[in-house]
This record gives C-alpha cells, structure tokens and sequence, in this order.
C-alpha cells in the first residue's frame, strides 16, 4: 500500500514524533512524508500526487491542513483521507466522531471503513467543515496574532474579544428564492453539527445529505451559550436562527471578519456559498 503523508509541523502545537513512530511501526511499506510550509503546498502536493501512485493520503494536523489536501485534490484523482487529528481544536475529526488517541485514530486511517462527504464551496474556496463571518472569525484572528496556541490560546482570547467585536452585523441573505434581512453577532456557513470547541450548535446537521446550514447567532447569551456544550439541548430561536440549502449569498452592511475551517481569511463584504455534494473521502469507524 503506497501511502502520503501531509504533516503539518506547527499545527496544535504539538509534537508529531509519537504519530511518525506508531506509523512506521504500523506501515511496513513505508511511506513518503510531505510537510507543508505555507508555500505552494497545494501545489507541490498536486505534483507529488501525480507522479506517484499513492492508495490514501493520511493527514497528520488541524481542520485547517485537511482543506489544504482537499484543495490539492479538487483537481486531481480523489483518493480516501486518512485523518490524525493533531491541530488545535481538530472539530472535522470530531464531527466524525474520530478517537485523538494515535493508536486509535492511526488504526481507523489505515482500515478500509470509509464514508464519502459533502463540502462547501465559499467564493471559490472549499470549506470542509464550518465557516463564520463575525464574532468567531474575529476570535481566530486574534488567536493567529497571539503567542499562545491550542485551546488555550483560544480560551486566553475569548474575553478581550467580546469586549471588542464590532458586531452585531446587519445581513442581507439570498436563499432559498427569498431575500431575507438579518441582524447578528455572527453567521456561520455549517456542514457540521459542532464547532472545533465541542459546542453543538446545528444538531440535525448532517455531513453527507447535500446540504448545508446557515447559522445566524442573534445575540451573545451566557445561558444558550452554556447550552451548547450538552448534548440534547435545544437552543432558543431568540438566539439562533437555522436556514437549510444548497446555495446562498449573503452581503453585509460593512466589512466582516471571515474564517473557513478555523483559519482567518480576510474583511469581507459578500460571500456566496454553494454544496459540494461527495466532494471527500474519509476513513471512519
């Protein structure tokens, strides 16, 4: 079994030594190793691709380093992903309910349970798991900025964040044949059930039912917010409005912070959105 890894190297802010060791132990072919640099690696992933003649791609980091390989694979053969969650707050992998034990996932990304999922295209970029404009977008950026990385670099962000967001935003949303106004904190682009965090903010989500969800927070509530993290627990439609579809533009009334999969993008005034259906193959349970 010929085999690529992509590893990112700073991502999580870990250590991927263990991961190479119980891979090498579990790969007795051996494998070919890329790590990304942030320069030209979808590329240089494309051309690795198309010289060899790889079975599975196992990705060793965060949301962030599976869109890179999702990217590089758009225009290629679709070969199966193999995921090692190792990023920050690795959400897609959670989705998936993937374990973050090595041993675990690295017998799941070597097995042969694979399930096909759909993505999102967002003003020509994939988004493989969830994407904001506003709040959230707001909070990543800062934690980019920051010394500190992980969940606690995260966590360290979340309060001087609040006290500085430039929201609530006014939203023009195209959808469903209907132009709606909106006002909110934040708008996320979903085709998952949860943030990275574990926050389950779309319960009836589904990765693979050819469709996605727009989720407008209207207001920043401790109590919804708490809500989040117990599984079950349906949140006030005074707090969070759900719209399904397959398409959406949607215009804000002044520039916007944006982020797909948990990477700051760029201020922003449009975005348009459309599925992707079965655009990716993982290995799963």
């Amino acid at each position: 079994m010929k085999i690529l890894l992509v590893i990112n190297p700073i991502s999580g802010d870990s250590d991927k030594g263990p991961i190479l060791n119980l891979l090498r132990e579990n790969i007795t072919t051996g494998f070919e190793i890329f790590k990304t640099t942030g320069e030209g690696d979808i590329k240089k992933i494309q051309n690795l691709i198309t010289s060899n003649e790889f079975e599975r791609i196992l990705v060793a980091g965060g949301d962030g380093t599976i869109k890179l390989v999702a990217e590089a694979l758009k225009k290629q053969e679709s070969l199966p992903i193999g995921i090692l969650p190792a990023g920050s707050a690795n959400g897609l992998a959670n989705d998936l309910d993937l374990p973050l034990e090595p041993e675990e996932f690295i017998k799941i990304a070597l097995g042969d349970h694979k399930k096909s999922i759909d993505a999102i295209k967002i003003n020509g970029e994939l988004c493989l798991h969830i994407s904001d404009l506003g709040l959230n977008a707001e909070l990543i950026r800062e934690y980019e900025q920051g010394s500190f990385r992980g969940k606690f670099g995260y966590a360290i962000q979340t309060i001087p964040t609040l006290f500085s967001t430039e929201g609530p935003y006014d939203f023009t949303i195209e959808v469903n044949g209907e132009t709606l106004n909106k006002k909110g904190i934040m708008l996320a682009i979903a085709n998952s059930k949860k943030f990275g965090t574990g926050a389950i903010v779309n319960a009836d989500g589904k990765m693979d039912d050819g469709i996605f969800e727009l989720l407008l927070f209207k207001k920043l509530d401790v109590i919804e917010v708490f809500k989040t993290l117990n599984k079950g627990a349906k949140l006030s439609p005074e707090f969070l409005e759900v719209i399904p579809t397959k398409k959406a533009i949607i215009k804000s009334n002044k520039k916007i912070d944006f982020q797909i999969d948990g990477e700051y993008c760029k201020t922003l005034n449009e975005v348009e959105a459309i599925i992707e259906p079965q655009a990716l193959t993982i290995f799963v349970r």
